[in-house]
């Protein structure tokens, strides 16, 4: 069974997930932590638990999910898995701060341990979770699968009755919306979505009330 803790990160309010299994081995999604006591609260958490991190996942390559990485890292040891065709964004953290919040914030990037692509599976404790790509939001944008739990990590693809900015640098609107009708649409309606930003929700509520799936049925 899965136990998923959500910590409320940085000036974005981006969604970082501590998940863990009964094996008590554990895998940190979209860590953003960027405060001294976000950071803190996670280690805490991880600390107190008993838990062990195996793996640091990124959904997309943008700063507010991953300028915690670093934590991570000196941590545990874990170099960040984030998707292949988003490692341009991960080699200029810093100048997207600036592009992004108008300020030049200075980030340490540790150095990618694995690309991900389409379909490769993750393992970790008792439960294997599967990479499923949504460019749109950014090129390399994925979902993180755990078909068995009914779970998807959805990152800036989708959120409760909204989708991920395209606007930004090689972001596209036709792309979400192929990743969107292709992927986002066809998992189970009982999958429960975890966000990168806002609450949780499911597929079916999502395609029942959001204008950017419901409309394309």
């Amino acid at each position: 069974m899965l136990k998923i803790k959500r910590f409320v990160c940085n000036m974005l309010q981006e969604n970082t997930y501590v998940v863990s299994d009964d094996s008590h081995e554990a895998i940190v999604i979209d860590c953003g932590a960027f405060f001294k006591e976000e950071r803190a609260a996670i280690t805490q958490y991880i600390e107190q638990n008993g838990l062990k991190p195996v793996r640091l996942l990124c959904t997309h390559g943008h700063f507010d999910h991953c300028c915690g990485n670093d934590t991570i890292y000196t941590s545990y040891g874990l170099k960040p898995q984030a998707p292949r065709r988003d490692a341009w964004l991960m080699e200029t953290m810093v100048d997207q701060t600036q592009l992004i919040l108008g300020v030049k914030i200075n980030i340490d990037v540790p150095p990618i341990g694995q690309y991900l692509d389409a379909d490769d599976t993750i393992d970790f404790g008792n439960h294997r979770l599967k990479v499923l790509p949504t460019p749109g939001h950014t090129p390399g944008s994925v979902l993180f699968h755990i078909e068995e739990e009914h779970v998807v990590f959805s990152g800036d693809t989708l959120f409760k009755m909204s989708i991920g900015r395209t606007a930004f640098d090689q972001g596209s609107y036709p792309d979400m919306m192929a990743s969107l009708s292709q992927v986002v649409a066809k998992l189970p309606p009982d999958t429960t979505v975890y966000t990168g930003h806002g609450p949780e929700t499911t597929i079916a509520y999502e395609l029942a009330y959001n204008p950017y799936l419901s409309s394309r049925l």
